[in-house]
Order: structure tokens, then C-alpha cells, then sequence
């Protein structure tokens, strides 16, 4: 009997530790980038690990799914682009920005393309445009699936960015636009910013973590 209580006392402990551990794992962490002009600073949740990063020309993107996953098998992807130089082609604006990559989306599933725009707001002192698009059925992938995803524009000093939160699922007549989730991962990806890039400032670039 005191061999079993000694287990079950140990076994008690154990879990208390696990519990304490996973509590002091932190939900998300800071993401600073210098992309071009400026810093990108947005909050990533932990499960996320990143698995693709190139620039080419004035174009930027990097790529995050969840942790196991790969770029080819993901369910669901954080991406963030940049645009160099974009702010100085005339009439642009977060929102013409957003709309020109709904029509990217729809022109991969124009018989299930949704779009709910969410709208105009500020993310600090810079503009920006929120939205859901998505696909019900697109063939891109291992297999066809729907693709839902929420699109964040910012208009930057001089260049354009996004951040893009992307799920797939089973195919359907049209994805899941009006789902309040995609509220709630807006707020996970709180707060989001752009910050200057200070001469000799390096990584976690204290000038900027120090405005969350």
C-alpha cells in the first residue's frame, strides 16, 4: 500500500509540474522583422514555426504553418509579405491592395470564391485593411480543399505589407468567410505595427518591442 501511495503521490507531483510548465509556456511571441523600409512587428502564436523565407526583387514573403507540419502538408499558415516601393503607385490603398489579392483568390475558384471585407483601421499611426477571403474548392495542394484566410494590408512609409492567416478544410460550395473566429485570431495576432529601422539596431530590436 505504501509502494502504490509513493507512485500516486509521485504521479500527483508530476502532473503539477507538467501543469505549472505548460502555464509558463507563453500563448504567442513577439515577431520583429525588418522587411524592407521598415519593421514588422506582430505577435505569432507558439504553435507556429517558420519553414519558408525568400525576397526577390521588391517582393518579400515568409511562411509559418503549425509546428509538424510542412509547406507543401499544412492546415493552417501564417504568412508575411512586403512590397517595396508600392505607397508611390498612384490612387494605391490598403484597401485597392486587399482587393487585388481577393481577385488572385477568386480567379483560382470563381464558382466558390467569398470575400467579407471587415474594413478599414489602424494598426498605430498606419493605415491598414482587414478582410476574409477564401475559396470552397481550389485544387492547389495534395489534395482539393477549401482555403479561408484572414488578410491584414498596411500601407507603410514607402512599402507595402500583409499578414495572412490561412486555414484549410474539407471543399464546400463556399469556405467559412462569416466565421467569428476569424476575429478572434485578428486579436491573436495583436498587436500589430511598423517601426522605424534605427541605424546599428539589432534583433529583438529593443526600439520596437518596447511600443507593445
Amino acid at each position: 500500500m505504501r509502494a502504490r501511495t509513493t507512485t500516486l503521490a509521485a504521479l500527483a507531483a508530476s502532473l503539477l509540474l507538467a501543469a505549472a510548465v505548460q502555464a509558463q509556456a507563453p500563448l504567442s511571441f513577439r515577431v520583429i522583422s525588418p522587411i524592407f523600409g521598415q519593421l514588422v512587428a506582430f505577435a505569432m502564436p507558439s504553435r507556429f514555426a517558420a519553414v519558408f523565407e525568400n525576397t526577390r526583387g521588391g517582393h518579400y514573403i515568409r511562411e509559418a504553418v503549425l509546428k509538424g507540419e510542412t509547406p507543401e502538408r499544412w492546415t493552417q499558415m501564417i504568412t508575411v509579405t512586403g512590397e517595396k516601393g508600392m505607397t508611390l503607385t498612384p490612387g494605391s490603398s490598403p484597401e485597392m491592395f486587399a482587393g487585388t489579392m481577393a481577385g488572385g483568390f477568386k480567379s483560382a475558384c470563381p464558382d466558390s470564391f467569398a470575400a467579407r471585407p471587415l474594413g478599414e483601421t489602424r494598426f498605430g499611426r498606419f493605415e491598414g485593411f482587414v478582410a476574409v477571403i477564401g475559396c470552397g474548392r481550389i485544387d492547389s495542394g495534395p489534395t482539393r480543399h477549401s482555403e479561408t484566410t484572414l488578410l491584414i494590408t498596411l500601407k507603410g512609409t514607402s512599402d507595402y505589407y500583409t499578414i495572412q492567416w490561412a486555414e484549410r478544410g474539407p471543399e464546400s460550395d463556399e469556405p467559412p468567410v462569416n466565421d467569428i473566429s476569424w476575429q478572434a485570431r485578428l486579436r491573436d495576432l495583436s498587436p500589430i505595427d511598423l517601426c522605424p529601422i534605427m541605424p546599428g539596431e539589432a534583433a529583438p530590436y529593443p526600439s520596437c518591442l518596447n511600443k507593445s
